[in-house]
């Protein structure tokens, strides 16, 4: 239940602010729906959190082409992302993944051109983009110095967004989603309160994944998420990145199509520019890869591979 002050504060807050609001409670979170910009900043300001509206769990990109010291990155005319679904973006080393990713998250404006989120402009604004993204970055190696636990990161993700002081009642609620996001993700309760660096790849990997899932996005990007896991705990993070695509727009960049195909909505291929946009089938065929991959791509028998690193189509 939620805690009897917060639900105090709550009324003091529709007394105060002139302005109707229609509350929810749902796993002990006040969420706030208005239309006036003051009533959010009220509740932003008590520590309410305001529940934003996904229109549609969509990503759209439209005539954005992204440069860095005059050199053009990646060209996108258009491209438009609809969830729940499993998307993968492939292409070789360079080719812009990544640069794609932070577009999307408005963490890079475009030179030109514009980026939708849940049909909200959100072109170089991570502030509006991070309303309905959830986001796992690349496993940095450096990371595992640092003594901070999978509990600690899903924790600091909560209390970051709040941006409030805390108020009775408002410490259990926060447990209690820490509790559910790490084990959501199926990170054993004896690996919540170890430092990252004495967990596996696989298991730091799921601390990640919790964070970007503690607030309940309609979106979720993951850049290479099997980059820094084991062989044996893949085929596992693969069915859960599965899962999490039922209910929501997931987008994956992985130098290993072959652990996701099974799953696989679309796939988008990348190399400076959008190559094609299709389902596996329609996708990964010879003569697109040569495009995308070039000297890259080797047929042995009934098999594609690219380059030494994985076998791609059978």
């Amino acid at each position: 239940m939620v805690n009897s002050a917060v639900r105090a504060r709550v009324a003091s807050i529709s007394g105060t602010s002139g302005r109707h609001l229609s509350i929810h409670v749902s796993r002990d979170i006040i969420s706030v729906h208005t239309a006036y910009n003051i009533s959010q900043t009220v509740c932003t300001r008590w520590g309410i959190a305001v529940q934003e509206t996904c229109k549609a769990k969509e990503v759209e990109l439209v005539s954005v082409e992204v440069s860095f010291n005059s050199t053009k990155v990646l060209e996108v005319n258009h491209l438009r992302l609809q969830g729940p679904a499993l998307v993968q973006v492939l292409g070789p080393n360079g080719a812009g993944k990544t640069t794609l990713l932070k577009t999307i998250l408005g963490l890079i404006s475009p030179r030109r051109g514009h980026v939708f989120v849940c049909r909200d402009s959100t072109t170089g604004r991570p502030d509006r983009a991070g309303r309905f993204i959830g986001y796992v970055p690349q496993l940095i190696t450096t990371l595992n110095h640092f003594p901070v636990t999978p509990w600690e990161i899903v924790e600091y993700e909560i209390m970051a967004r709040s941006r409030s002081t805390p108020f009775p009642g408002r410490t259990e609620s926060i447990r209690g989603r820490v509790e559910a996001s790490l084990r959501a993700v199926g990170l054993q309760p004896d690996a919540w309160f170890k430092p990252l660096r004495s967990l596996s790849g696989g298991q730091r990997q799921r601390a990640f994944i919790a964070r970007a899932l503690v607030h309940d996005p309609p979106i979720l990007l993951m850049d290479e998420p099997f980059s820094a896991v084991d062989p044996g705990g893949r085929v596992e993070l693969a069915k859960l990145i599965a899962s999490l695509a039922r209910n929501r727009l997931v987008i994956v960049t992985s130098h290993d199509p072959m652990l996701l195909i099974d799953y696989t909505d679309l796939v988008v291929l990348v190399n400076r520019r959008v190559v094609a946009v299709g389902e596996p089938h329609d996708v990964l065929r010879e003569d697109i890869l040569v495009e995308v991959y070039g000297a890259a791509i080797l047929r042995v028998g009934d098999h594609i591979h690219i380059s030494d690193e994985h076998r791609i189509v059978g």
